[in-house]
């Protein structure tokens, strides 16, 4: 528990001694507390200032710093505060029930103090054991659905071994959005962080770098810059489709001739939106060549739509660019 010194020194020092250590400290500041307060109004409240300093180091020290404390300052203030200083004998007789009734509520500070510390620290414990179930339910959650979108992945692979060219592209394209769907999900389960979001840097980083692999060859080639904004999970995983669409379509149309081709895939977080564009220097696109009734077409305009946003083409001297638009009031 966070607030337990006797937790924190449990390396060093036993448990024991680190209470008498805790308790001694609490001790000397009380007995600090005392003189200060006996240069301005001697005498005053002798028992007063005891009180905090037992309720503290219960709290942080376990009852045994706390009963420590409360002995040492009583003792104290009954020999060195109470009249007769510098002894154990009352000049009043109503001392000693007063001192009694004084010692006997800091030890019931003890008592509830121990209490109310006994009662967060299950509180605590019972919560981080909750967390822990739940990371290693998460953890399994994450091992299955991996295994299988793994095996998606292969099933996809076997039947494009078999399959004929015309129906080999469109099965990869399939096997392209599985593994984007995949890496999404492995960045959702990844790190500490929120497990709702998606830290959109290394994912869309390490989606681009997939698709750089199965893609493109040659000198042609994927470029990611993207910034580090963590986005909810199913806005990602569309954003993610979206990209993937539009960089095997820059595969298969852009670069006809040549292999030196590049496609950049950048994300900016700007004031009013967030914006996603991918674009390559390649053969552009002309007029009747965009056909808005097309699968890929179709599906780029659902995801964006999915995602919260707008795609659209942006007119190039060279190449293509396509930017899909996050307004703030839809985008996390």
């Amino acid at each position: 528990m966070k607030i337990d010194l006797v937790d924190r020194f449990s390396p060093i020092l036993p448990e024991p001694l680190a209470q008498a250590l805790i308790g001694f400290v609490c001790a000397a500041l009380a007995v600090l507390a005392r003189g200060a307060v006996d240069v301005i109004f001697p005498y005053a409240g002798p028992f007063a200032l005891t009180f905090p300093f037992v309720l503290f180091a219960t709290l942080f020290g376990r009852w045994g710093a706390g009963i420590g404390v409360m002995c040492f300052s009583a003792l104290y203030a009954w020999y060195y505060v109470l009249p007769v200083t510098q002894s154990f004998t009352f000049e009043d007789p109503r001392d000693g029930p007063r001192v009694i009734v004084n010692v006997f509520s800091g030890f019931l500070i003890v008592l509830l103090a121990e209490y109310f510390r006994r009662f967060v620290r299950n509180v605590l414990l019972e919560r981080d054991a909750i967390a822990e179930e739940r990371r290693l339910l998460l953890e399994e959650l994450d091992h299955r659905v991996k295994n299988n979108f793994t095996m998606v992945s292969a099933m996809v692979r076997m039947e494009l071994q078999a399959a004929p060219e015309a129906a080999a592209a469109s099965l990869r394209t399939i096997q392209g959005r599985v593994e984007s769907i995949a890496r999404a999900h492995e960045s959702l389960y990844r790190g500490d962080g929120d497990i709702g979001a998606v830290a959109m840097r290394p994912y869309l980083s390490n989606l681009c770098a997939s698709l750089n692999t199965a893609y493109f060859r040659g000198k042609n080639t994927i470029v990611a810059d993207v910034c580090d904004v963590p986005l909810p999970r199913d806005e990602a995983v569309a954003i993610g489709l979206v990209v993937n669409e539009l960089c095997v379509n820059a595969s298969k149309h852009a670069f006809p001739e040549r292999d030196d081709g590049r496609v950049e895939v950048k994300m900016v977080n700007s004031e009013e939106a967030i914006i996603v564009s991918v674009s390559d220097n390649g053969v552009g696109i002309k007029g009747e060549a965009v056909r808005e009734g097309s699968l890929g077409q179709r599906l780029i305009s659902a995801f964006s739509a999915q995602a919260g946003g707008s795609i659209e083409r942006v007119d190039l001297d060279v190449g293509t660019k396509f930017q899909l638009v996050l307004p703030k009031n839809q985008a996390a």
